[in-house]
C-alpha cells in the first residue's frame, strides 16, 4: 500500500546551436508539485519575454490557489478537482497577461509562448498544455504521449488527411494552432490520471522532438537508469547533435515511493480532495 511518495526533478534548457537566445522557461518547485516548460515565440526576445510571464504567472497563481484552497462546480451535479481548477485559471490568467503585454508594448506584439505544465498531488497529476510542447510518460518500459499538439501538423493527421509519416514529410512542423498570448481567450487542454512510483514523466519543448524521434528519447531514458540529470543532459546533447535548430528545454519528473509522512501527506494538506 502507497503511504507517500517524494518528487525528483531534473531540468536541462540549451539554446541550441542556431539560436544566440533561449526563449525557452523551465520551472520546477518540489513544494507544489509542478514543473513547467514555456517555448516563446514572437521575434528577437519577445519570445523569451512571452515564456517566462507565463511561467511566472502559472507559478504565483498556483501558490495563490494552493493557500486558498478552492474549486469550483462546472454545473449541477458536478466537479472538477481543485488542481484542474486552479491550473485552467493559471494558465487563461497567463495568457490574458502576455495578450495584455504585447497590446501595450509595441516591440512585443506578437508574442506568444507555448506552455505544458504537470502539477502533481498525492497519486495523480493534472496536466494542462496550450500549443506543441509535450509531455510523456514512461511506466515500466512503456513511453507513451500524453498531449496531443495543437498544430497544423496533429489537425491534419486527427482528420485523416495525412498519417503521421505523411504529415511529417509534407507539413511544416512548427505551425502552431494555439498558442498563449495570440488572441485575449485561449482554450487550454486538462486532463487527469494517476501516477505510480517510479514513473518518469518528460516535458520538453518541440526543440527536442523536432530534432529527436521518440523512439531515441525513450531509449535514452531507458539507458540512463532512472539518473534524471544524466538523461536531461543526454536529451539535451541529442538534440544538438541532430542540428540543434531551436532552444531545448526538458524537465523530468518522477515520484518516489517513501515511508509515512512523505511528501505525499504534505501534498494531500496543500491540495485536498474535494469535500476534504
Amino acid at each position: 500500500m502507497r503511504t507517500g511518495f517524494e518528487l525528483e526533478f531534473a531540468s536541462a534548457s540549451d539554446p541550441g546551436l542556431k539560436r544566440t537566445n533561449n526563449e525557452d522557461s523551465a520551472i520546477t518547485d518540489t513544494e507544489l508539485g509542478l514543473a513547467l516548460v514555456a517555448d516563446g515565440m514572437g521575434g528577437y526576445k519577445a519570445g523569451e519575454v512571452a515564456s517566462a510571464i507565463a511561467a511566472k504567472v502559472v507559478l504565483d497563481d498556483l501558490r495563490a490557489a494552493r493557500n486558498r484552497h478552492q474549486f469550483r462546480r462546472i454545473e449541477a451535479g458536478e466537479t472538477e478537482s481543485r488542481e484542474v481548477t486552479a491550473l485552467r485559471a493559471a494558465i487563461e490568467s497567463a495568457n490574458r497577461h502576455i495578450f495584455e503585454t504585447a497590446r501595450r508594448a509595441p516591440q512585443c506584439r506578437g508574442m506568444g509562448t507555448t506552455i505544458v505544465v504537470a502539477l502533481f498531488s498525492t497519486d495523480k497529476v493534472t496536466v494542462g498544455h496550450v500549443g506543441d510542447s509535450r509531455i510523456y510518460r514512461l511506466r515500466e518500459g512503456k513511453f507513451e504521449k500524453v498531449t496531443s499538439d495543437h498544430s497544423l501538423m496533429q489537425e491534419l493527421i486527427d482528420k485523416g488527411f495525412y498519417s503521421a509519416a505523411e504529415a511529417e514529410a509534407s507539413t511544416p512542423k512548427n505551425l502552431v494552432t494555439r498558442a498563449l498570448g495570440i488572441e485575449e481567450i485561449v482554450t487550454v487542454d486538462l486532463q487527469e490520471m494517476t501516477t505510480m512510483p517510479g514513473d518518469v514523466f518528460l516535458l520538453c519543448s518541440d526543440g527536442l522532438t523536432d530534432m529527436v524521434s521518440d523512439e531515441e528519447i525513450h531509449g535514452t531514458l531507458e539507458r540512463c537508469a532512472g539518473q534524471l540529470e544524466r538523461a536531461a543532459r543526454a536529451l539535451v546533447d541529442l538534440a544538438n547533435a541532430g542540428g540543434g535548430k531551436d532552444n531545448i528545454s526538458i524537465v523530468l519528473a518522477r515520484p518516489l515511493a517513501t515511508g509515512r509522512g512523505g511528501l505525499s501527506a504534505r501534498l494531500k494538506a496543500l491540495w485536498p480532495r474535494n469535500g476534504g
